[in-house]
């Protein structure tokens, strides 16, 4: 029998099936171990997504632990060697939905504040918890409704951790001080439909954009700079036609993508697509949706905070890293002017099986107490 309390709380969580934006009762459980350790709680629900803000303290600095208690579905259940939702150990890992993303992290952040406390109940400063059920989702009634809230209160953070998994190949070898912004683009060029033998009477719109995307899959964006690689293009989708093969389509559909640097804002690479577009004179309509800007939280107090937090408990020396997709900490930067993510190893999540090593969860616990410590103890 083992007698880790963070494993403990990290098996209570993945036993509720918390699918995007179900929560489950995570927060709650969460929740009740702040309250008991002096944390005021504030419950917000907007729409269908619960979310929790919990303070500990009054003064600044501020320390916030960010993250989501939802989780993404399963897949097919015949390919998990154990009930995704039962903590299941093999090999020294610890099977289940959500043990990597992220609720090791969340009970980790509970557990390090519970010890945190106990060794330093007049420690400087305030703690506060930003727990979301919609991360894994549209995203709308979430973080980003719950810092529009803060930011009403004129409440700012001073540091924020976001327990994404973001080691890569050994636990503690990676944090993330930035992300690129994510950009969508939905494109629609319109011909005329007609007749294949008959191509004169109607004009093909795959082959009026061609040109077109290979201009547009051509460019170098930008260079990227110290933080972050260049910018990319990708297309994701290409339909057109209907199916039989006698037909000119009457229009094309693409959607796209934009991982971007702080080398660029949107509206500079929407401006660059259109004139694209325009130059080759097509009859188009594009409809634009931003999923976050990018964010750089250059080395500082927190990221060394983190990174000799990592050194004491591992010996590992951590690098700072803006790759992967996006996350809450595109919303969070608002209200913050220092957001690191760091979490456990990232190779199985949201895949079948997903699992964190059994040795690495007392680790991180350890190593978000140790960053407390050296912020506000």
């Amino acid at each position: 029998m083992h007698n880790d309390p963070t494993r403990e709380l990290t098996e209570a969580l993945i036993r509720r099936p918390s699918v995007t934006p179900e929560d489950q009762g995570c927060q709650k459980l969460m929740a009740e171990r702040l309250a008991a350790i002096g944390f005021d709680i504030e419950m917000l629900r907007f729409a269908d997504v619960d979310n929790l803000w919990a303070r500990r303290g009054t003064e600044g600095p501020l320390l916030c632990f960010a993250g989501h208690t939802d989780v993404v579905p399963t897949g097919p259940l015949s390919q998990w060697q154990s009930d995704p939702f039962v903590p299941t150990v093999r090999d020294g890992k610890l099977y289940g939905r959500g043990a990597a993303d992220m609720k090791t992290s969340l009970a980790a952040f509970v557990t390090a504040c519970e010890v945190f406390v106990q060794k330093h109940p007049q420690h400087r400063g305030s703690i506060a918890f930003l727990i979301t059920s919609d991360e894994e989702g549209v995203a709308t009634h979430g973080t980003r409704a719950v810092v529009e809230t803060l930011a009403e209160r004129h409440i700012e953070l001073d540091y924020c951790i976001v327990g994404e998994p973001t080691s890569v190949h050994v636990f503690g070898d990676t944090v993330k001080n930035g992300r690129r912004g994510s950009l969508n683009g939905h494109l629609i060029v319109k011909g005329i439909q007609g007749h294949i033998a008959y191509p004169h009477l109607a004009k093909n719109p795959i082959h009026l954009v061609a040109p077109a995307i290979a201009e547009l899959c051509a460019i170098e964006w930008d260079q990227g700079n110290a933080y972050f690689p260049p910018t990319t293009f990708q297309i994701s989708n290409l339909h057109s036609g209907t199916g039989a093969v006698n037909i000119i389509p009457g229009e094309a559909e693409l959607r796209f993508n934009f991982r971007f640097s702080t080398e660029h804002t949107a509206d500079e690479l929407k401006a660059k697509v259109h004139a694209v577009l325009d130059h080759h004179q097509l009859d188009y309509q594009l409809d634009w949706k931003l999923s976050g800007n990018p964010f750089l939280t250059e080395p500082a107090a927190l990221t060394d905070a983190v990174c000799a937090a990592i050194h004491d408990v591992t010996g590992v020396e951590a690098q700072l890293s803006t790759t992967g997709g996006t996350s809450d900490g595109r919303f969070i930067k608002d209200i913050c002017r220092e957001v690191v993510e760091f979490g456990p190893i990232n190779e199985s999540i949201h895949k079948i099986n997903e699992h964190v090593a059994i040795e690495d969860i007392p680790r991180l616990s350890a190593v978000y107490r140790r960053v407390m410590e050296r912020l506000l103890a």
